[in-house]
């Protein structure tokens, strides 16, 4: 039988999805209505000395037909009275007991730390979640991400409040650094329980082009704040892989967050090593609902695959993610098109011709619309099936009789990797490139 039920560093979930540390969580009546949709857990939006934001504080990257593909926000942390927020607290796990509900802190000094932990878990909080991730506002005052793009400082902090939390902490990393493992390695040196990843990268989404404020404008003026959204997911999936990968921090269980939005998504961030997960823009544009969806097809995925627990395929992926110079050069694909499912818009010749290696031509025949591939020319990049529109029309398929492994660094090793400008030992030796010649003709027939 599935049981898709949690223990997160001790913080029991009856499921893996929880809203992050964000407006959908800003109060109790929220985290109620969330509840009943379906989530398993809520971290409270962070608690402080109150916040006054201002307005507007929201702008986001469309993309094509798809609205909010990015989503930016220069919102600060609670502007709510603490003794509010603690009141609904109280409440919410008055009525949901088996729900995990998780206080998210940022203050400053030792001692408003310790008065701030104490409270939350009067307050009957399952456990902790220290912001350090904020990219605006907070950061400016010496929190957020200021303390996450600090290594010691944010090892000292941890180890403020693992001496005075008597609950499960979880520490938030920032993704504005180069080495995610460094900030990773430093919560776990503090003593964290666990970790989540990641906040929000700090950015700018656009500029008015009549008043020249980047967006959100507030009164003539903007600043850079924070995105998230479907945009930032391939970045969580790398940082949580770096720390899933690493042999210290892997050692505390991982939350992920960044982009997550349907159950596919959440099936990549567990088979990354994450056993929990926290979701805020989705829910933020379509709503609590959307968690039905994550929970039906996270079940089917593992009824499929005969997993009985998210335990059972947490960390699969991780194997299978190696470092460039790992990966075997002998391994080849080229490009096939389906002349049944083309639908002749030649996107790929497009692409090929323009942006990789010329393996695609178009038909002598002005009435036959449909390309076709250079075979020789083809490097396998992938490009052309990328840009087909039409599903499964484009497929790489594999040439290489699989005898033959060679890698980068077993060349490096042998001494055999190219080591002059114009070596016969080259990759692209030999490659068909078109003359220049051919592209001043071809510049002549437009």
């Amino acid at each position: 039988m599935i049981d898709i039920s949690v223990n997160f560093a001790g913080i029991k979930a009856p499921n893996p999805f929880w809203l992050a540390s964000a407006p959908p969580t800003n109060s109790g009546y929220q985290i109620m209505k969330a509840f009943d949709a379906g989530w398993g857990g809520a971290v409270w939006k962070t608690l402080g000395l109150p916040t006054i934001n201002v307005s507007s504080r929201y702008g986001s990257i469309n993309y094509r037909d798809t609205r909010m593909a990015g989503f930016s926000n220069i919102e600060l942390i609670s502007d709510r009275p603490l003794e509010d927020n603690l009141r609904e607290m109280q409440e919410v796990k008055k009525y949901y007991p088996n729900h995990a509900v998780i206080a998210s802190l940022m203050v400053d000094t030792r001692q408003e730390w310790e008065t701030i932990i104490k409270e939350v878990q009067d307050a009957g909080a399952d456990g902790i979640e220290l912001n350090f991730g904020c990219p605006h506002g907070m950061c400016e005052r010496g929190m957020g991400s200021a303390v996450g793009q600090e290594p010691e400082v944010l090892k000292t902090i941890v180890g403020w409040v693992m001496a005075a939390a008597k609950i499960p902490v979880i520490t938030k990393l920032s993704p504005n650094i180069s080495h995610i493992t460094d900030p990773g390695l430093a919560a776990v040196q503090g003593g964290t329980n666990a970790i989540s990843l990641i906040n929000t990268v700090k950015s700018i989404v656009g500029i008015d082009l009549d008043t020249f404020a980047p967006y959100p404008i507030v009164d003539g003026s903007g600043t850079n704040g924070g995105y998230c959204g479907p945009a930032v997911k391939p970045i969580a999936l790398h940082m949580l892989k770096e720390l899933a990968q690493h042999r210290q921090i892997n050692k505390v269980p991982i939350c992920g967050i960044g982009g997550i939005e349907t159950w596919r998504d959440v099936v990549e961030f567990i088979l990354l090593g994450a056993t929990s997960v926290q979701v805020c823009t989705a829910v933020m544009h379509y709503g609590f609902g959307i968690v039905r969806e994550m929970e039906a097809g996270l079940k089917g995925f593992m009824e499929q695959r005969s997993f009985d627990t998210i335990y059972d395929f947490a960390g699969r992926a991780l194997p299978k993610v190696t470092e460039w110079k790992n990966l075997n050069l002998k391994y080849s694909v080229k490009a096939n098109i389906d002349r049944e499912k083309c639908i002749g818009c030649q996107l790929c010749y497009i692409a090929c011709d323009d942006g990789a290696h010329q393996a695609i031509k178009l038909s002598e025949n002005s009435e036959d619309r449909i390309p076709s591939v250079i075979e020789d020319n083809c490097v396998g990049c992938n490009l052309c099936s990328l840009v087909c529109p039409v599903e499964n029309c484009i497929s790489m398929q594999r040439k290489d009789d699989k005898s033959e492994h060679l890698t980068w660094d077993m060349l490096t090793q042998k001494n055999e990797i190219p080591n002059t400008f114009n070596d016969e030992r080259a990759g692209g030796k030999g490659h068909h490139v078109p003359s220049v010649e051919e592209a001043w003709n071809k510049r002549e027939n437009i």
